[in-house]
């Protein structure tokens, strides 16, 4: 959306990534590479400018969940290397190389279908020798150590995609897992994980691959593991200030998104008096209801319902069924339309985190703020902290932190 004529509204700090990230970046060797998750639109905070903040703090690569992410971030000027976290259609290889966009790959049917797509539209194939105009495709290979999504996990199936790695046309840059269970005080699965993974490296370098980044870590496993850093990590709900607090309280990272809204009524109802659809809630006394302008359509899930918003430096609670576009707070006193509405942040002496409301609801932070939808309005301000680079460097800067090793 150009405009928003209402106010509903989340704030996103994005020197607070840009901290963030320097931070954790600071804490690790300068030879394990960072990448930044900026996947689902930056988790709801803004790919482009979470990219922005995240070559502001020195990261290395960028992550991302599908191609058109990826390639967004290229036509919006971002030249910072990235990978595609999960396998694309095969027919789409060409476009990535093109791009300088690295994907994830977990099995040899998948550069069979490649080579037969490229045979149908008469492009060149792979094998003996590169293509004088045609850049190579840089690949990460999925291994599956016990998430059980995606990835290979037999060395069987290692050995089959081996050749296809080999290839002129092919760069097998990375060899990566992902950790099933890094947020559990329980750390016996995560290490099991690992030392699976590292049992499967050792596939890789049988086979003469020797140069590939071997990374395992995500947010909460960087944090509370960092002896299992390896060559790269994949910093993404930290960046935005989610991380397992309890089991990391040494990092002090911060939230970097305020969601606002103001009242558009609010009145006095009687005993017996209903709310909402159904009608929901049922008035116990004497109350103050407020009407605030968010709902499901923009993300505000009717799981929240039960849950808590600020309003006069207060906790009101949600009332009534949250509807499309509206949800209806049980007010703490008498209180008039325009009065400012705090969802996620701090009024007064009050603080409702990201973390607090999605503990009530049963979920986990980054869903809330990956699932504001187009129609809630983002303010970046300010968009560059004392310390960030100014848009004219940005230009360029992208240009010089290409991946190498």
């Amino acid at each position: 959306m150009s405009a928003a004529y209402r106010d509903t509204r989340a704030d996103v700090d994005t020197a607070a990534i840009r901290r963030n990230l320097s931070k954790i970046r600071r804490r690790f060797p300068a030879s394990v590479r960072l990448m930044a998750v900026v996947k689902a639109d930056g988790y709801g905070h803004g790919a482009i400018e979470s990219a922005e903040a995240a070559l502001a703090a020195g990261a290395d690569m960028l992550g991302v969940a599908l191609l058109e992410e990826a390639v967004e971030l290229r036509e919006r000027g971002i030249r910072l290397p990235i990978l595609v976290l999960a396998p694309v259609p095969p027919r789409y290889a060409e476009l990535a190389a093109a791009l300088d966009i690295r994907l994830t790959v977990t099995e040899a049917d998948w550069f069979r279908q490649r080579e037969e797509f490229r045979r149908q539209s008469g492009a060149p194939r792979g094998g003996g020798t590169r293509t004088p105009n045609g850049p190579p495709l840089r690949v990460h290979v999925k291994l599956d150590t016990g998430l059980g999504r995606i990835g290979l996990r037999t060395r069987e199936e290692w050995e089959q995609i081996v050749p296809w790695l080999k290839r002129e046309d092919v760069v097998a840059e990375g060899l990566f897992t992902h950790f099933a269970t890094a947020g559990w005080a329980d750390a016996s699965f995560v290490k099991k994980q690992y030392e699976r993974f590292i049992r499967m490296t050792e596939w890789a370098r049988s086979s003469g691959i020797h140069s590939a980044l071997l990374h395992c870590c995500g947010s909460a496993s960087s944090l509370r593991f960092p002896e299992m850093s390896l060559d790269m990590i994949r910093i993404g709900a930290a960046a935005y200030g989610f991380y397992p607090s309890a089991l990391a309280p040494q990092w002090e990272l911060e939230p970097a998104l305020t969601l606002r809204s103001a009242l558009i009524q609010a009145k006095r109802v009687s005993a017996g008096d209903t709310i909402g659809y159904d009608r929901a809630y049922t008035a116990r006394g004497e109350e103050w209801i407020g009407t605030v302008p968010i709902g499901y359509a923009d993300g505000w899930s009717q799981i929240m319902q039960g849950g808590e918003v600020l309003v006069g430096g207060r906790r009101a609670k949600i009332v009534g069924r949250i509807g499309m576009d509206q949800l209806t707070v049980r007010l703490p006193g008498p209180c008039r339309a325009g009065d400012p509405v705090v969802l996620i942040g701090s009024q007064g002496g009050e603080k409702i985190s990201c973390a607090e409301a999605a503990s009530r609801a049963g979920i986990v932070p980054q869903e809330i703020t990956a699932s504001l939808t187009g129609r809630m309005q983002r303010n970046y301000e300010p968009e560059f902290g004392s310390e960030a680079l100014t848009k004219e460097e940005y230009a360029w800067k992208p240009k010089q932190n290409v991946l190498r090793r």
